[in-house]
């Protein structure tokens, strides 16, 4: 009696609703994501004859000022004098880094002057003054 050998179970993936399902994957990323802006503190910018838009965000640090003297990095509000200790670390995770100055028309030039002296003592030269354009 001859002895007939079990044929071998298919070990295939069937790949033919694969494409579904990445869609429905990306579609859910794309409608679940939120992109977080930037909010700042609320201020009323400075109008400019001309202005020039930065090219790219990523290496932005925005400083916000308002006309109660409050000062906010990135959306944390800080003190005047932790400005350089936190700008400093800012600046050596990211040498390329660019920092938007935000004032308020009605921000005290005391409090701006106090925070370009802590800007150069922690070495951000590369500074931006936000405005708004208008006549």
């Amino acid at each position: 009696m001859k002895i007939q050998k079990k044929s071998k179970a298919s070990t295939d993936i069937p790949t033919a609703s694969m494409p579904d399902i990445v869609f429905m994957l990306l579609l859910f990323f794309m409608v679940a994501t939120v992109i977080r802006q930037n909010v700042g503190l609320p201020i009323d910018l400075p109008i400019a004859k001309r202005i020039e838009k930065l090219e790219a965000k990523k290496n932005v640090v925005s400083i916000w000022a308002n006309s109660i003297d409050e000062i906010s990095i990135d959306d944390k509000i800080i003190k005047i004098n932790n400005i350089a200790t936190v700008m400093y670390a800012k600046r050596v995770a990211n040498p390329k880094l660019i920092v938007s100055l935000k004032f308020d028309r009605a921000v005290n030039m005391g409090v701006v002057t106090e925070i370009q002296e802590k800007l150069r003592e922690a070495d951000a030269l590369k500074i931006n003054y936000c405005a708004v354009y208008g006549s």
